[in-house]
């Protein structure tokens, strides 16, 4: 069940159709599929956005210095206008997101949640975790997972914490290295970033639904998405990597923004519900004093309020290593997914913001 290559072995079986059935729901027709290429895009001119301006922005991106820009995809609605990709991928390049994978981790949770595998997001971690230490893990709740605020002596920009990122990626045994992080503030008093706060996600809906979060995701989240061809790093012992490592392709992470997007629509179909949508987008906790690209965080998903020319322009995203954003914009009814493998180089964060930025003024109210 928790096997990789016969996940990715499925996935290929599914390959075909449900790439098509992702076309469909993207409405990506001929004219479309023709414009997203790497040429001029007649399609987005008709969809607001100044194709000449957006074709400059490519050229200069293709010229960068720093060859590790991918991808580009942008929908409008609903519908994809434009795409470019750089340094050796194409669309079907499968592209690891790193830590924007913890958004969708934290869709998982809300299906698991409306599936009832898991009761509230007021439940306390430690009714789904076997085994979980009682000294002040027991008061974390589910909720303190999803914003970050577990209250565990883990955080990802300080090494030196027993529960940083490193010494998950060094450990023969995750859940046992994440049992033996202490707690140093109380649950639910303050925001750290840390990933293993998504693994727990992640180790909480295996364990309830039990199966692999890849396999859960696939029955219930890619397949209605038609996003078929995937991988998901699985660590010992027989976990897979919720705070990150999900590789799909560009589009298929626009699918996700598109979701989202549509309040948990896509096409005719309620994928998950709306009140997860609002709930994961919401302003929940203010970091703006420790995170320069983000106003708040809700469940695994930032907000944002950009500044482009004149407009105060509000943008949801999630966001990983390097670059790799999902872009919800939806005053503007706009989607930008950008996939690159920037990895620990901090121009990253700063060339997707600014893609962003430009595709924004770009774009006709």
């Amino acid at each position: 069940m928790y096997s990789v290559a016969n996940c990715k072995l499925r996935s290929e079986y599914r390959f075909i159709f449900h790439s098509i059935a992702a076309l469909l729901a993207l409405s990506l027709s001929a004219t479309a599929s023709a414009a997203g290429t790497n040429s001029p895009s007649t399609a987005a001119d008709s969809a607001g956005i100044n194709s000449t301006a957006l074709n400059t922005l490519y050229d200069e991106l293709s010229k960068d210095a720093h060859p590790d820009l991918k991808g580009i995809v942008i929908l409008r609605n609903a519908h994809l206008v434009s795409e470019r990709y750089f340094n050796g991928d194409d669309a079907g390049t499968l592209h690891d997101i790193r830590s924007a994978t913890k958004s969708i981790t934290s869709t998982l949770m809300g299906l698991a949640l409306e599936r009832g595998y898991v009761r509230s997001v007021d439940d306390a971690i430690v009714d789904y975790l076997p085994n979980l230490p009682r000294d002040g893990k027991e008061k974390i709740k589910i909720r303190d997972l999803l914003t970050m605020r577990s209250g565990l002596d883990a955080d990802d920009t300080d090494p030196s914490t027993p529960g940083n990122e490193s010494t998950l990626d060094q450990s023969s045994d995750w859940i046992k290295t994440t049992y033996s992080v202490p707690v140093k503030r109380p649950p639910g008093e303050a925001y750290v970033y840390c990933s293993i706060n998504a693994f727990l996600v992640g180790a909480i809906i295996e364990n309830a639904t039990k199966m692999s979060l890849d396999e859960f995701a696939r029955k219930n989240l890619f397949e209605p998405l038609g996003i078929a061809k995937y991988e998901w790093r699985h660590v010992p012992v027989n976990r897979t990597t919720g705070q990150g490592n999900l590789r799909i392709t560009t589009r298929d992470a626009a699918a996700i923004g598109e979701l989202f997007l549509q309040n948990g629509k896509y096409g005719h179909r309620q994928i998950v519900s709306r009140a997860w949508v609002e709930r994961s987008l919401a302003k929940e906790v203010p970091i703006s004093a420790v995170d320069r690209y983000a106003d708040f965080y809700g469940y695994m998903w930032y907000t944002k309020t950009e500044q482009v020319g004149d407009r105060s322009v509000l943008a949801h995203f999630a966001s990983g290593n390097g670059g790799n954003k999902i872009y919800i914009v939806p005053s503007l009814n706009i989607v930008l997914a950008i996939t690159s493998s920037a990895y620990n180089q901090g121009y990253g964060q700063k060339r997707s913001r600014e893609i962003l930025l430009k595709v924004l003024s770009f774009t006709n109210p």
